[in-house]
């Protein structure tokens, strides 16, 4: 008795079910040391669709949206030019997926040195200095003795790597010169013994149970739709009958010419002392089933099941964007802590291929996975255009917060972050900033002299009909256009409509605009089409986010609109026969004025 007591006083333990005892089905769990050998790895990947997925959809995910440089526009074209040369994204695409399902693999980078055996000398990488990339494998890279040096760089990891050349023999290479990336780390290459040195675990060697789960599963569920309907027919002496070879026979044929008949007639004769019964397999909780092996295969992969399977998860409003947030909060982690240091050497090499030196100011991000709508950026647009306006200030009682042109430089360089305005930095470049701009421009004077006019009669605040447009400042250079491409009347005010209210609608609730002139660049979409009820008007259609974004704002201020949606656009001519069919669309600079407020004339 007393040693019994011994065995049971730490634990809950059961004579009758074995609970706690060395029967416990429990005590049986045993974690062995994890391998699967390169073949499996292999037919794993060729033949099941699921271990591919597990291994490409991160790798090419981290890779997808690439990365942003940080640096003038010229450095960047060269630095794009200097990746696209070398196939940068490719190779570590190629090294991301082998190093997912081999445990490791490397980019050797090549710099045209004498010994590779060497550490890499970054400083005397020239312009153009590095020659190719090659992505090798665990099979053909051997890693050397572990550094056991604590104030070496490398402790812990190999001092080199070995590979066998076919004009040299071995040839070592020095760790400076590669890029090294690892599928799933050891937790310590001293403990874990027994698996490949200097390199890591295949991600399906934590997985490939559930995967083989999932797979079965789906097996035994197609298994069973071939029985889905099962014919049942009972016969009296059916069991002593087949002892005899004879009657066995005969059974055979009697139920073959049965089958045939139902099968060919629908009709199915039987014996008085025979039955016949149908029994249909039940398949309704089968899906449950089969997605409760799918989300274990999705936790084991840490993928969504969205992005791992296609299919969002189940559940009121379920869409699973949270889980595609937090994966790509994954993969960007991945990029910064994995990617990122293990490039460090290529990605300074690569800077000094391409540029010839070492700009400290260069740096790059790598590029969000989620993308914007355009109705998202347009949104931020209005935001940060609106935050502009308020720390602008109105002058008088609102003074600004800080210099305008300070302000103007700091927006400029948000939006060409962002992406809101695709194609600023270079108007920018080629029409100047907010400092570089002249006063004395008087066409826009021209243009700006009635609108301040208009303002200035708009005193009150009484709800009014609103009219508001920006007349077109270049108009001659869109004149000569239409008139190469056979246009005879010519609307003389050329301008773009932004809202056209005969709600009454307060004026200084709508504001001003940000930007007096609004200066669209060359090229972007461009259009010619007839628009009315009776097709008379024929317009060029523009795309401008400002123009959009504006013409929201006054209708989010209570104004109406009376037609689906809101499309910018000049109207060119009235009326008369044009085939539009043979106009090029003008695609040109187009310079449009300060905003011009008016009430409504329905003539």
């Amino acid at each position: 008795m007393a040693n019994i007591l011994t065995k049971v006083r730490d634990g809950l333990a059961s004579l009758t079910s074995g609970l706690g005892t060395e029967r416990d089905k429990a005590a049986s769990v045993y974690y062995a040391e994890p391998e699967i050998d390169e073949q499996q790895l292999v037919n794993a990947y060729r033949g099941s669709w699921l271990p591919r997925k597990i291994v490409d959809i991160p790798a090419l995910d981290s890779c997808r949206n690439w990365r942003d440089w940080q640096a003038k526009a010229k450095q960047i074209e060269l630095l794009e030019a200097e990746e696209k040369r070398l196939g940068v994204k490719a190779k570590v695409l190629e090294a991301r997926k082998k190093a997912r399902l081999f445990g490791g693999a490397a980019i050797y980078f090549d710099v045209g040195d004498d010994d590779p055996a060497k550490p890499l000398n970054l400083e005397a990488v020239k312009k153009g200095g590095i020659r190719f990339l090659t992505v090798l494998t665990t099979r053909q890279l051997t890693p050397g003795d572990i550094e056991q040096d604590p104030l070496s760089e490398f402790y812990g990891k190999p001092k080199d790597y070995q590979i066998n050349s076919t004009t040299l023999g071995m040839v070592r290479i020095h760790p400076t010169r590669l890029v090294i990336f690892v599928g799933n780390e050891h937790p310590d290459n001293d403990i874990a013994s027994g698996l490949k040195h200097g390199w890591g675990d295949s991600v399906l060697v934590s997985v490939m149970e559930a995967v083989k789960q999932a797979d079965a599963t789906s097996a035994n569920i197609a298994s069973l739709v071939f029985e889905a309907k099962i014919d049942v027919i009972t016969a009296e002496g059916f069991a002593d009958a087949v002892k005899d070879p004879v009657q066995e026979q005969a059974i055979r044929n009697r139920y073959r010419l049965a089958a045939t008949m139902k099968g060919n007639n629908g009709m199915l004769l039987l014996d008085a002392k025979e039955s016949y019964e149908q029994k249909n397999g039940e398949f309704s909780t089968l899906p449950d089933i089969m997605d409760r092996f799918f989300q274990n295969v999705s936790g084991a992969a840490d993928i969504p099941m969205t992005r791992l399977f296609g299919q969002s998860p189940g559940g009121l409003n379920a869409t699973g964007e949270s889980d595609m947030r937090n994966y790509h909060d994954r993969i960007q982690s991945a990029q910064e802590l994995e990617m990122q240091p293990a490039m460090t050497r290529l990605d300074e090499a690569l800077i000094r291929s391409a540029l010839g030196t070492r700009d400290p100011s260069v740096f790059y991000v790598w590029a969000p996975l989620e993308q914007m709508s355009e109705k998202q950026k347009a949104d931020i647009l209005k935001i940060k255009a609106d935050a502009g306006r308020a720390i602008a200030g109105t002058g008088g009682a609102s003074p600004s917060l800080m210099p305008i042109e300070a302000l103007s430089d700091a927006l400029v360089n948000s939006l060409v972050e962002d992406g809101s305005l695709p194609g600023l930095e270079a108007a920018i470049d080629k029409y100047g900033g907010l400092a570089d701009q002249d006063d004395d421009d008087d066409d826009l004077i021209a243009v700006a002299a009635p609108a301040q006019e208009e303002r200035q009669q708009a005193t009150d605040a009484a709800p009014r009909t609103l009219y508001v447009r920006r007349d077109v400042v270049n108009k001659s250079d869109i004149i000569r256009w239409a008139k190469s491409q056979g246009f005879t009347d010519i609307v003389p005010d050329l301008h773009v409509t932004i809202a056209y209210s005969r709600a009454p609608v307060d004026w200084f609730k709508v504001g001003n605009s940000w930007s007096e002139k609004l200066d669209i660049a060359a090229g972007g979409p461009r259009q010619m089409e007839r628009l009315g009820d009776d097709g008379r008007y024929f317009a060029l259609l523009i795309t401008a986010n400002e123009l959009v974004w504006r013409h929201r704002e006054i209708v989010e201020a209570g104004a109406s609109w009376n037609w689906p949606d809101y499309q910018p656009h000049i109207s060119i001519q009235i009326g008369g026969d044009v085939d539009l069919a043979k106009i090029e669309p003008y695609r040109g600079r187009i310079v449009l004025g300060p905003e011009v407020f008016e009430e409504v004339r329905e003539d």
